[in-house]
């Protein structure tokens, strides 16, 4: 499939010419509904006629209608919706002639943030209509596709507590009550890592597993990136409650200064993870998949509208 791709700079001109526009918008997202009628009009105004608009309202539909659109060979799918439903639409476009057009309209909207989008509509809107095609990575936890981050521990109990009328109303700070709500009552567990052979074995609450560069809407590292070819493996915390308090802080203040090479995080191309006792994964605040689990790469695997000073390699 590979080699029937466009060029980039093709694909490009072929959305900015009027191509085919299809519009998709999880309506379950945070500010999904409130945005979707007016948004084929938005597009058009801006010079993005759209093809076909499809409202998602429920989850267990987004598949189906993923192959429904993608049979009509769109050049741009413009999808609105937070990271878990994002995910999802970037991993069906894997290696496709077709690039995603982002509209961050989730909580914490982390694969926009990696890829330097604007977070108000109007200028998301505006990178639609007067951006580049770029590639990026995207990651693989098993057989399942993730954007930006997979995580195990903590954050998939707070994937599952976290209300969708909480995260309309609070945003981000839904996410902050909810973990300090299950964190006295969450165990520990141990994990083993195996990069290129060499296992590490640590205890902890929460793993992450970081394709992006933003984790809860925060910069992960000051120089992690979402087309580096590599994955960010970090803790936060030990067998100890506390300990997982302070490394969440700690991230929150030094996290976007500190490179990478500081020496908190491990960068891998692929790594196993074990778990004691087995665990689910949050892929993208999705809960699917269990440890033991394989995680990956797909170097440029994804085409999107960036903005024109988005570097791409």
């Amino acid at each position: 499939m590979t080699a029937l791709l466009r060029s980039k700079a093709t694909l490009t001109a072929a959305i900015r010419a009027g191509g085919r526009t299809v519009l998709m918008v999880n309506t379950r997202s945070r500010n999904g509904r409130r945005h979707y009628r007016r948004l084929p009009g938005r597009l058009a105004a801006a010079g993005v006629p759209v093809h076909t608009a499809v409202a998602i309202d429920d989850p267990a539909r987004l598949h189906q209608a993923l192959t429904e659109v993608l049979a009509l060979d769109p050049d741009l799918l413009v999808f609105g919706g937070g990271d878990g439903s994002l995910a999802a639409a970037a991993g069906r476009l894997a290696y496709r002639d077709t690039a995603l057009g982002v509209l961050p309209l989730g909580t914490t909207n982390n694969f926009a943030r990696s890829l330097g989008l604007p977070l108000d509509l109007s200028g998301a809107v505006a990178v639609l209509a007067g951006g580049k095609v770029a590639d990026v990575d995207l990651g693989r936890a098993g057989e399942e596709v993730f954007a930006n981050m997979v995580s195990i521990g903590l954050s998939v109990d707070v994937a599952r507590a976290t209300s969708s009328t909480l995260k309309r109303l609070l945003g981000r700070t839904a996410y902050t009550l909810t973990a300090l709500r299950r964190l006295p009552a969450h165990p520990p567990f141990k994990a083993t890592l195996t990069v290129d052979g060499i296992q590490r074995v640590l205890w902890t609450h929460q793993l992450n597993v970081a394709n992006g560069a933003y984790h809860a809407g925060r910069r992960i590292a000051r120089d992690a990136s979402v087309h580096d070819r590599l994955l960010v493996v970090y803790r936060l915390g030990d067998a100890g409650r506390l300990q997982v308090t302070r490394q969440t802080l700690d991230q929150v203040v030094r996290g976007p200064r500190r490179p990478l090479e500081a020496g908190r995080y491990l960068t891998a191309r692929e790594l196993w993870v074990a778990t004691d006792p087995t665990r689910s994964l949050d892929l993208d605040g999705e809960v699917g998949g269990t440890t033991p689990v394989r995680i990956g790469l797909l170097p440029n695997a994804l085409r999107v509208l960036v903005t024109s000073s988005f570097p791409d390699t």
